[in-house]
């Protein structure tokens, strides 16, 4: 990270996903990386290890990078979420997420849980590959995917169909 952050004034975000990289970011690791990076994405759904990395780093800025958390995460003092939900439901995530800042905490909250379903059927498989799915019936991106990503299995593309249809985006 030392040598990117002294090559560009660009912001640098580390990105936390476990479950992509099979490396777990730990908190001392981000107290090393202050001052040479802005901020984190932290996706390892670890909700003890966000709230130490938040208490332990203050100088960086923390995005929760799993929908399921969005509001305990901003509870602990992340600053925002990178969504896959924000794909297709850009303005539900983020008046959620200003709903929180705004202390409209019920609208926010009734918000998360009405949408746990479709954040649930977005994760179905391996991502990217619902979210590609839900983007080709939207007829946003064709549903191209490389190897090793394959297609959205005809279960999950039957319940994927059925909770974009619940939500009104198909």
């Amino acid at each position: 990270y030392t040598l990117y952050s002294r090559q560009t004034n660009k912001p640098i975000i580390a990105y936390n996903v476990p479950s992509r990289t099979g490396l777990n970011l730990l908190p001392t690791t981000y107290k090393k990386l202050q001052g040479k990076i802005y901020g984190v994405k932290e996706a390892s759904s670890d909700i003890s290890q966000l709230s130490s990395s938040i208490s332990l780093c203050p100088e960086l800025t923390f995005y929760t990078g799993n929908d399921e958390m969005i509001l305990p995460s901003l509870s602990l003092g992340a600053k925002g979420v990178i969504s896959v939900l924000s794909n297709i439901m850009p303005s539900q995530t983020q008046t959620m997420v200003d709903d929180f800042f705004n202390g409209n905490l019920q609208s926010a909250i009734k918000a998360q849980i009405n949408l746990m379903p479709l954040i649930k059927g977005l994760f179905c498989e391996v991502n990217p590959i619902p979210i590609k799915y839900a983007l080709s019936k939207l007829n946003l991106c064709k549903n191209v995917l490389r190897l090793p990503l394959v297609p959205l299995g005809k279960k999950h593309k039957n319940k994927l169909d059925d909770l974009l249809k619940t939500f009104s985006l198909i």
